[in-house]
């Protein structure tokens, strides 16, 4: 990252992404447990929409660095934006991939949080939460550092991948407990992973407005075979 990161992620936060959301007719709404601000953490969160990059950014006012995909420079603006505050990735690159960790790990020496999407494909309609990669864990425990899991609840429903029939509102977050890693070594990974799906996968299920649940199901509704 260079030098003025800081400001490129102070800009990112406090003007393209509240143009972004608010412009579009979007708020967002905290619930659950929400650390204090100034720690690294590793941040996490289900992966329904173009607009999470937007909504991560309005959770946290600590700077954080984020790992995503190198196609989304592609995108008009977004892109243009979006590789500044982000390690790029090739996933077709297997020396791409491998590279994120020796970049993430400089960015981590320099006191910034990373945020990593975890699930392998996620542009699939009908499946609530996909399987995670092991990135993000891995670079929780090697680095021991706290993982914040966080769970988008509402992205799915009102901006999907397809945004044909999304709409503005409140997009919810729901904090989750953060789990500690300096008890836990490469063993770990595995089970470590395994809980962190299990615990955004159930927030998922049981959302009291389950909307989640409901963009599949009006998904498969109309497009159905």
């Amino acid at each position: 990252m260079p030098n003025g990161y800081r400001y490129v992620f102070w800009v990112a936060r406090n003007i393209w992404s509240p143009l972004v959301l608010y412009g579009m007719g979007f708020h967002i709404k905290k619930i659950g447990n929400f650390p204090p601000e100034g720690q690294p953490l590793i941040l996490v969160a289900n992966h329904t929409s173009y607009i999470d990059v937007m909504v991560m950014l309005r959770i946290r006012k600590t700077p954080f660095v984020f790992v995503g995909k190198k196609e989304l420079v592609k995108i008009p603006l977004f892109g243009l934006i979006f590789k500044r505050a982000a390690i790029m990735v090739d996933r077709t690159n297997s020396k791409s991939r491998f590279g994120v960790y020796g970049r993430a790990e400089k960015v981590i020496a320099k006191g910034y949080s990373v945020c990593i999407f975890p699930e392998k494909e996620y542009t699939d309609e009908t499946i609530l939460l996909n399987p995670f990669k092991q990135g993000a864990f891995k670079l929780a425990i090697e680095h021991k550092l706290p993982l914040f899991p966080m769970v988008f609840l509402d992205c799915k429903r009102k901006f999907p991948w397809y945004t044909t029939y999304g709409h503005p509102g409140t997009l919810r977050v729901q904090g989750l407990d953060i789990i500690p890693t300096d008890q836990l070594n490469e063993k770990d990974i595995n089970a470590f992973q395994e809980e962190v799906y299990s615990r955004i996968q159930n927030e998922l299920l049981n959302d009291p407005e389950q909307r989640a649940l409901k963009a599949i199901d009006l998904w498969k509704l109309r497009y159905k075979d």
